[in-house]
C-alpha cells in the first residue's frame, strides 16, 4: 500500500533548532514534506522561492519578526494569487496574543509542549480548508477570463454587424475621426485588411491616445483595447504603437492610398 504524501509543503519556523527538527521528523513520517527554518528572515526567503509551501507552522515569540509579523509579511508576498494557512505555536497562552494572531489571519494555535497527534489533526483540517480556498481562487480567475472573453466576443459581433450593414446615406465618420465633407484621408494600404473596430482603435492610437482614453471613447474595456491593438500590430506586421502611430501620420504618405470619406 502506498504511503500518503501531501501535495503541499509545510514551512516549520522556530528559533529553537530542536523543536524544528522534532516537528519536521514527525510531520514527514505522517506524509508531509517540510521546509525547516530557524528564523523569520529565512522563512520569508524560503516561502518566496518555493510556491509549493502552503501551510505554515510558526512560533509566536522569535527574534526580529515574531510569528504574527512573519505571517503578515508572508501575506504581502502571497498577494492575491497565492493562498496559504498558518498555525501559531506558543509557550504562553496569553489571551491578547491569541486574539491578535487570529485577527491577523492565523487559522489556529497550539500551546507548547505540543501534543503532536493533536497538531497533526489540526494541520489536516487546515489542508482541507486550504484546498477549498485554492479552488475558489481558481474559479475567480476563470470567471475573470470568461468575462474578458465574453466582452471581446461581443465587440467582435458588433464589428461583424457593421461590416454586413449597408452604409447609410449621409452617415457620419466613426468615433476615431469626423472629417468634413469631401475631405480626403490618407490611409496606408496595409490597413485595408482591418475590421472597422480595429481601424477605429488604430486611428486613435495614431492620435496618441492611451488605452484608457480609447476605451472611454469607444465604450469598451481597456483589456479589449489591448486585444485590438495586439491584433492590429500582428495584421500590419508592426512592432509597437510608435510604428503604428507613424504609419498613420498625415506626413507619411509615401506608401499610402487616398480614401475619400463619405
Amino acid at each position: 500500500m502506498n504511503k500518503f504524501t501531501s501535495a503541499i509543503k509545510v514551512l516549520v519556523v522556530d528559533d529553537q533548532p530542536l523543536i524544528v527538527e522534532e516537528l519536521c521528523e514527525f510531520l514527514e513520517s505522517s506524509g508531509y514534506r517540510c521546509v525547516p527554518c530557524e528564523s523569520s528572515r529565512q522563512a520569508l526567503d524560503c516561502f518566496n522561492k518555493d510556491p509549493e509551501i502552503a501551510l505554515v507552522l510558526c512560533d509566536l515569540h522569535m527574534p526580529e519578526l515574531d510569528g504574527i509579523q512573519l505571517v503578515q509579511e508572508l501575506q504581502q508576498l502571497a498577494g492575491k494569487h497565492r493562498v496559504f494557512e498558518a498555525i501559531m505555536l506558543t509557550g504562553q497562552a496569553d489571551k491578547q496574543d491569541v486574539i491578535k494572531a487570529l485577527r491577523a489571519g492565523i487559522a489556529d494555535y497550539y500551546q507548547k509542549p505540543i501534543d503532536l497527534d493533536e497538531l497533526l489533526e489540526g494541520l489536516q483540517r487546515q489542508e482541507v480548508a486550504l484546498q477549498e480556498r485554492q479552488k475558489n481562487l481558481q474559479l475567480g480567475q476563470l470567471n475573470q477570463k470568461l468575462q474578458f472573453l465574453s466582452e471581446s466576443i461581443n465587440d467582435l459581433y458588433q464589428d461583424l454587424d457593421k461590416v454586413r450593414r449597408p452604409p447609410a446615406a449621409g452617415r457620419s465618420a466613426g468615433p476615431a475621426e469626423q472629417p468634413g465633407e469631401g475631405e480626403v484621408i490618407e490611409i496606408p494600404a496595409i490597413f485595408n485588411q482591418l475590421s472597422p473596430r480595429q481601424l477605429d482603435v488604430a486611428r486613435l492610437v495614431g492620435k496618441g491616445q492611451t488605452n484608457y482614453q480609447i476605451a472611454c471613447e469607444l465604450g469598451i474595456t481597456e483589456n479589449t483595447v489591448k486585444l485590438y491593438v495586439s491584433q492590429v500590430l500582428r495584421l500590419t506586421h508592426m512592432h509597437n504603437r510608435t510604428q503604428l502611430a507613424l504609419a498613420l501620420s498625415p506626413s507619411n504618405s509615401g506608401f499610402g492610398q487616398r480614401v475619400t470619406a463619405h
